[in-house]
């Protein structure tokens, strides 16, 4: 169990991650959390930022080649996430919860995905957890595989890119911005869970809004 919790510590440590992972480890770290329930608590938005940064500053990796293979890993993950949805089906809700897999996780998913229908899968993208479990919900919901799949490659090429060029634009073009790594990254986790928070916001707002139609009657 040590060893268990040393390995998620180390996880935590984005910038060494990077640095140690090479274009495998980040591509199959991007493949996990998007093709497999319990890859939701993998750090992509925070890896791909940091990933770009460092390239910029310090790595010797080329970020074209890099965001042309993890641009492949995401779409491809995701269709994984979906096909497993669409056979599993309804049996995902029902699953009990375990260290990996929290039923929580799932319905905010799938809360979002009636909402938002098909655009989810490009707006997920963008939100921690729910962009692990949209394409599961997808596939749960039998969405047609043509359309999700346009979306797929919509959604995983905007994520990919902007998050990649923004950490390496800001390394190249900001002095001494990799001394302060972390604050970016907790800008940026906080830009994508501002679709969320404004989308809660509303929600909340509205159903503090009196019926009108009952004001009328009354």
């Amino acid at each position: 169990m040590q060893n268990l919790f040393d390995w998620f510590e180390r996880l935590r440590d984005v910038q060494t991650l990077v640095q140690t992972a090479g274009y495998v480890g980040l591509i199959v770290i991007i493949f996990v959390e998007t093709g497999f329930f319990f890859g939701f608590f993998l750090p992509g938005d925070s890896l791909l930022v940091t990933a770009g940064l460092l390239i910029a500053t310090k790595l010797d990796m080329n970020v074209y080649l890099l965001g042309a293979m993890l641009n492949v890993a995401a779409i491809a993950g995701d269709a994984l996430n979906y096909w497993v949805g669409r056979v599993t089906g309804p049996r995902i809700f029902v699953r009990n919860d375990s260290f990996f897999f929290k039923k929580k996780h799932v319905e905010r998913a799938h809360e979002f995905y009636e909402k938002h229908g098909a655009k989810t899968i490009v707006l997920a993208r963008f939100m921690p957890i729910i962009r692990t479990f949209a394409p599961l919900v997808a596939g749960v919901a039998k969405m047609d595989y043509k359309v999700f799949a346009i979306y797929n490659v919509v959604g995983g090429t905007a994520w990919i890119w902007s998050m990649l060029f923004t950490g390496y634009f800001l390394g190249r073009y900001v002095p001494g911005i990799d001394k302060y790594i972390e604050l970016v990254i907790i800008v940026v986790i906080f830009l994508s869970i501002l679709p969320g928070i404004v989308a809660w916001w509303r929600e909340r707002r509205r159903l503090k809004q009196p019926d009108v139609s009952e004001a009328a009657d009354d």
